[in-house]
């Protein structure tokens, strides 16, 4: 169900004459400054990308393995504080 190369023509045929030659080739104009804005943006991003940025903090508690947290639901104690767990 593809188009063919009439349907291809006739449908430019009726944009030509809906729009009019001007007005596609300022569409065209305006596509291209859309373009030329995103290329440029998209350096300025790379460029701030290369920034470091904060540092990110591990976690405050201690993960248990496998095993040992399917055995007991509970969460690890945080290291930060002491055991309170009986």
């Amino acid at each position: 169900m593809g188009l063919s190369v009439w349907q291809i023509a006739i449908i430019a045929l009726v944009v030509l004459v809906l729009f009019g030659r001007g007005r596609i080739s300022e569409m065209m104009g305006d596509f291209g400054k859309g373009i030329s804005s995103f290329k440029k943006g998209m350096s300025e991003e790379t460029g701030e990308a290369d920034k470091p940025t904060g540092q990110i903090e591990a976690p405050k508690h201690e993960a248990k393995p496998a095993d040992q947290a399917a055995a007991d639901p509970q969460p690890a104690p945080r290291s930060d504080t002491p055991d309170t767990r009986g």
